[in-house]
């Protein structure tokens, strides 16, 4: 993993668990506050610990934010990504609990048939 994307995901974390407060993070995940505070520090000793991605998801649907989630499809989609705008918000109405499920699942298929046509398009492009 290259150091910006690691620092990326760090900062990332860090912003979703003070979303929700540092107590509030270590009850939903059952972590204490030394381990999720390791997730996201950028000492040198911590350099290769992060929040497994079940966790990230747990703290995710309970902000509404995917904010770790972004990164990840940002970093995988490339540097060629101009705006993952409407990506983001429809990952974050999808993770946001509210929407009945037949809606989650077709939001769910519109996010499918944006990344893969956009994957597609990038894929052709070079």
């Amino acid at each position: 993993m290259t150091a910006d994307i690691a620092t990326v995901l760090k900062r990332r974390t860090e912003a979703l668990v003070k979303s929700l407060g540092v107590e509030r993070s270590c009850a939903i995940i059952g972590k204490s506050k030394a381990t999720i505070g390791r997730y996201y520090s950028l000492d040198e000793e911590h350099a290769d610990r992060f929040m497994p991605i079940d966790a990230v998801a747990l703290l995710e649907a309970e902000a509404g934010l995917p904010l770790v989630t972004d990164a990840l499809i940002a970093h995988a989609l490339g540097p060629e990504v101009a705006d993952l705008s409407d990506l983001s918000e429809g990952v974050a109405r999808l993770m946001s609990g509210d929407l009945p499920a037949d809606q989650a699942l077709a939001e769910a298929r519109i996010l499918q048939a944006a990344l893969t046509a956009h994957i597609l398009r990038l894929t052709q492009s070079g």
